[in-house]
């Protein structure tokens, strides 16, 4: 699994980029808001997300780790293919389309192409907790979380790599977190493992 390539921008359009590293030319599918951020020429860091079926093998660029994260809760959505949520992170801004989940604005979801009333009601339904929480940019959360927080998240995280459901991963952290605030990352993880 790939999480970002450093290089220089050898071919753009508003939906590839060819980023060349050591030689390489990696070809990864972006978005119009990403696109924006990019010049011909560039050297620039690009957050990648790579997706595998048996017939195909794609790459998706991100300018930002806070886009990539969307793009990720968006195709875990029943229906929300990458195609789709590369259309959607290409219509509206990763903050608006946190935004419009989290107040529950089907009209604005609807605007999108590709996204009707029932797929529009599914991303508020299965995201609205889980944009909640995770709130704004993931760039910006090393300065805004506590040590606590950072440790709850790393947490959340390696627990859900290893296949628990995140709701459950997030339950039993708070419970454990709110007994003791001071836990490391591997004291936290091995008490969960003994709860979930």
């Amino acid at each position: 699994m790939f999480d970002y390539i450093k290089g220089e921008i050898a071919e753009l359009s508003p939906t590839e980029l060819i980023l060349e590293n050591n030689g390489i030319g990696y070809k990864l599918n972006i978005s119009l808001q990403t696109f924006s951020k990019l010049r011909r020429g560039d050297s620039i860091k690009i957050f990648v997300y790579q997706y595998l079926r048996e017939d195909i093998e794609l790459l998706y660029g991100f300018f930002e780790k806070d886009e990539r994260s969307i793009f990720i809760n968006l195709i875990e959505v029943s229906g929300i293919g990458p195609n789709t949520a590369r259309m959607m992170l290409s219509s509206m801004s990763s903050d608006e389309i946190r935004s419009s989940i989290i107040t529950g604005n089907i009209n604005r979801l609807k605007s999108i192409k590709g996204i009707g009333l029932k797929t529009a009601q599914r991303l508020i339904i299965e995201l609205k907790d889980k944009m909640s929480k995770t709130g704004g940019a993931e760039t910006d959360t090393s300065f805004v979380l506590s040590p606590a927080g950072k440790v709850r998240e790393e947490a959340a995280g390696a627990l859900v790599l290893l296949g628990f459901s995140r709701s459950n991963v997030e339950k039993v952290l708070d419970s454990l977190l709110k007994d003791n605030s001071s836990l490391t990352l591997e004291e936290l993880i091995k008490l969960s493992l003994k709860k979930l």
